[in-house]
């Protein structure tokens, strides 16, 4: 029998999230009775092919620690640095050293503020593995896009054209790359002096081929204080998916 294929996910949650308007980061704004980054925590644990979990937190963060999946031996916690790449850096390369025979491997980087992710689209990026150098969720941009300049009379924006969308598309996360080729690209990205957006903005840069995966719209990520009504109607329809998930590969594995 063929063993199945497991990977670690990097979750970089050392941001503050400003816009969220609150004394709080929007990792650690509750949905019921439990905080944004332990539903996201608790939907990447329960897939049966992801053994463990790299959480990159502010070096002054001092709440995750308090929370119960802390204590999961399915978590490591490093600190990450200035920016968000820094981060992802920070926990790819923790990967690399507790593990140094994963440099082979795959590994998952996911937003703490995504806890919609479902198993189902776990599965569709796990299937890409041998197909390309990367692939990660994206869902077709559907409204009209205009491209705007600023107004010479105001700090006013006006409408410059409207972009055929044809080809646009929005990324989200997980992004689903070989961890030492991502290590390779993000440094080589950061010597040459480019933008890092997301991890797929690297190995764009490394000329990789990255697949784009179809997630759902539901996929979102919290930034305003309206997210977390939605993000709660999907999350009561995401357990009962992830579990019929589950049942088809063979078992669920709680996180804690």
């Amino acid at each position: 029998m063929t063993a199945v294929k497991t990977y670690v996910a990097v979750v970089p949650a050392a941001g503050i999230g400003s816009r969220m308007q609150s004394t709080v980061a929007k990792q650690y704004l509750t949905i019921g009775n439990k905080t944004v980054i332990e539903h996201t925590l608790d939907a990447l644990l329960s897939h049966p092919q992801i053994q463990s979990v790299v959480v990159v937190l502010h070096p002054q963060d001092s709440t995750f620690a308090s929370l119960r999946i802390a204590d999961s031996p399915l978590v490591d916690v490093v600190i990450g640095g200035t920016e968000r790449v820094d981060s992802v850096l920070n926990g790819l390369q923790h990967c690399l050293r507790k593990v140094p025979s994963s440099s082979h491997s795959w590994v998952l980087v996911h937003d703490a503020a995504r806890p919609c992710v479902t198993h189902s689209e776990l599965n569709d990026l796990f299937s890409c593995e041998n197909t390309c150098d990367g692939a990660i969720l994206a869902v077709p941009v559907s409204d009209t896009i205009k491209r705007a300049t600023q107004s010479h009379k105001s700090a006013t924006f006006e409408i410059a054209e409207t972009v055929d969308r044809a080809q646009l598309w929005q990324a989200q996360t997980p992004q689903f790359f070989p961890l030492q080729k991502l290590i390779d690209a993000i440094q080589l990205a950061q010597v040459s002096g480019v933008k890092i957006t997301d991890e797929a903005s690297a190995m764009e840069h490394a000329h990789a081929s990255i697949q784009l995966v179809e997630g759902h719209s539901t996929n979102i990520k919290i930034t305003r204080q309206s997210d977390l009504a939605l993000a709660t109607f999907y999350l009561s329809k995401n357990i009962s998916s992830n579990m019929n998930e589950n049942s088809k590969q063979g078992g669920n594995r709680c996180s804690v």
